[in-house]
């Protein structure tokens, strides 16, 4: 058996002699009390505490630290990252909105108008962001666009550029468009497996809940027309700092309690 349930226990308590007989409510106790939560499991995936994993790591927290004095200073931390192949749907019928005493009913059945790739830049000292639309998730069209990204910052004495290892953001072309056009865009990507240390996925996550859930948009220019909106009225509303609380020295301790 891969996956336990209370009942499955109670029985395959009795089968092994454990217990004569027991119920699965006393089971569902017993598991309560001792804290234990079989029926539940997540993924994970921890990245390697090496070298490079704390150089990089260590940057980055650097940057969150002394983002508002950088700001001051004239430099700027940004960070960026996509969310890719975002499914247009539409329900096949209307939603039944929410009444007194009904909650909202949505169709289970859709029509898929394609998917749209969404880029999204983060001002770490704002929490400002600034979206993009883009035709495809891939070098071309990340080149495409930083000029406009960038070109709020023509004045930093430095850029902050933090995003993942995603193939666009490591491939050559990028880099070197990078190197030659802004160079002084300091580029920090984060360690393998660590994507969680850019603020960007806290903000996409944010976003997310707040305008993507429960959607229904009957055309992919529809849903670009919202996602247009919606980042604008995101920043008056919503955005602000986020607050970063995983320190250098508590990065230390935690590849101190993780090395082999």
């Amino acid at each position: 058996m891969t996956h336990w349930s209370t009942r499955s226990l109670a029985r395959a308590a009795q089968l092994r002699g454990i217990a004569p007989t027991i119920s699965h409510s006393e089971v569902a106790l017993i598991l309560r009390d001792a804290d234990l939560q079989p029926h539940r499991s997540r993924y994970w995936k921890t990245p390697t505490p090496d070298d490079a994993f704390q150089r990089k790591a260590a940057q980055i927290i650097w940057c969150y630290e002394r983002a508002q004095a950088l700001a001051e200073q004239g430099e700027v931390v940004l960070c960026l990252d996509e969310k890719p192949n975002i499914q247009v749907l539409e329900r096949r019928c209307p939603t039944y909105r929410v009444r007194p005493g009904l909650i909202e009913k949505r169709e289970f059945e859709y029509v898929r108008h394609g998917t749209v790739n969404f880029l999204v830049k983060l001002e770490v000292h704002t929490g400002q962001m600034r979206g993009w639309c883009l035709e495809r998730n891939d070098s071309a069209c990340l080149r495409a666009v930083l000029p406009e990204l960038l070109e709020a910052y023509a004045d930093a004495l430095r850029i902050h550029l933090i995003w993942d290892n995603g193939s666009s953001h490591v491939s050559r072309e990028t880099l070197h468009f990078l190197r030659h056009n802004y160079p002084h865009v300091r580029v920090l990507f984060t360690p393998a497996h660590a994507s969680w240390l850019n603020q960007a996925e806290l903000l996409l996550r944010a976003f997310g809940a707040r305008y993507l859930q429960r959607g229904d948009w009957a055309s992919r220019s529809e849903f670009i027309t919202h996602l247009e909106a919606s980042w604008p009225e995101y920043n008056r509303l919503y955005a602000h700092p986020f607050t970063w609380s995983w320190t250098r020295p508590m990065m230390r301790e935690w590849v101190a309690r993780h090395s082999p």
